[in-house]
């Protein structure tokens, strides 16, 4: 099946928006940082959106590209490890930002704002991996695409 050039974009687009309003927060010391309610508050919502955009892209690519259906936010990125579309190493450090998604999302009450700190300042990279290896995906989807419709004329 296609892949959704929309979609992709779109989520990319999303992911590093909101990348770049993180990046910020590393501006501030750690120290400060924990002092800021608010800021502490954006950058969990923006890292939650980013993370929330990625897993989109996963279940997209999972569902249209490998016909599977991962049962669990983690899994996906080890469907797609398992499929050779990102490595290994990539996708156990996002089964953890996926699963620190679910604290964000349902035990917010318990955040260690500390760790929330040391995934920006030191994990970003790993969504910006991701999306490469999506769009790249993507793009040989759309060249294979074009091909058959050149055969077929």
């Amino acid at each position: 099946m296609i892949l959704n050039r929309e979609l992709i974009m779109s989520k990319c687009r999303e992911i590093e928006e909101c990348i770049e309003r993180l990046e910020r927060v590393t501006e501030k010391s750690k120290d400060d940082f924990l002092k800021e309610q608010d800021l502490k508050d954006i950058a969990s919502y923006r890292l939650m959106i980013a993370i929330e955009a990625a897993l989109a892209l996963c279940y997209h690519v999972a569902a249209k590209q490998l016909r599977k259906v991962p049962t669990e936010y983690a899994e996906c990125f080890v469907v797609l490890a398992d499929a050779g579309i990102i490595t290994p190493d990539l996708s156990g450090r996002l089964q953890k930002m996926a699963r620190f998604r679910n604290l964000l999302v349902h035990m917010y009450w318990k955040l260690d704002y500390t760790i929330l700190y040391d995934i920006i300042e030191n994990n970003l990279g790993d969504l910006r991996e991701f999306m490469r290896a999506i769009a790249s995906l993507e793009i040989e989807s759309h060249n294979r695409t074009l091909n058959k419709s050149k055969e077929l004329t």
